[in-house]
């Protein structure tokens, strides 16, 4: 899949399959292969480490983002928020080097901090992943991978149910509902 995947590579990639088929396994394994830091035995006698010349020029060489929203399912947007905050704060927790970064200004080191507090202001919280990438890319030199797992937030109230759109919240635009009725 690894393989595939680079062979094939977008500006966007975007899975979709059924319950239960392995996208969450697959998000880890890509986090895993690309991540530096990785652990380079976890991929030894696998397929893909006979791909020497690919796993030098991409195993465990890129900062990477990787946000799952699989638990987040609320009976209001306050509670959503809440739990997407949260979800921000430990992805950032990831990072927390990023504190100490001698690339990075006062400043940036300031609105990094931002997001390792599980605040729910709906401002950070949209800006967040691509805060998140800007600052790794200026510390590491690289563009970030992002992986995202369940892009849609269900908040179910006697109203309404709600879909949050995260692409849309997390793409830096405005925040995007739409409304069933």
């Amino acid at each position: 899949m690894i393989s595939q995947l680079l062979a094939k590579w977008g500006e966007v990639n975007l899975f979709t399959r059924p319950r239960r088929f392995g996208k969450s396994l697959n998000m880890s394994m890509l986090q895993h292969f690309f991540e530096q830091g990785t652990q380079k035995w976890m991929f030894e006698g696998l397929k893909i480490s006979e791909d020497t010349e690919l796993c030098e020029k991409y195993m465990g060489r890129y900062p990477v983002i990787s946000v799952t929203l699989k638990g987040i399912s609320a009976g209001c947007y306050e509670t959503a928020l809440d739990m997407a905050a949260l979800t921000v704060s430990r992805e950032a927790g990831r990072h927390q080097y990023l504190c100490e970064s001698g690339s990075l200004t006062e400043r940036e080191k300031e609105s990094f901090c931002m997001l390792l507090k599980p605040e729910r202001k709906e401002h950070i919280i949209c800006d967040s992943l691509r805060l998140l990438s800007e600052l790794l890319e200026k510390h590491h030199g690289k563009k970030a991978i992002r992986f995202l797992l369940k892009i849609f937030i269900i908040c179910v109230t006697k109203e309404r149910t709600i879909f949050l759109n995260v692409l849309t919240v997390w793409n830096i635009k405005k925040l995007l509902v739409l409304r069933i009725l």
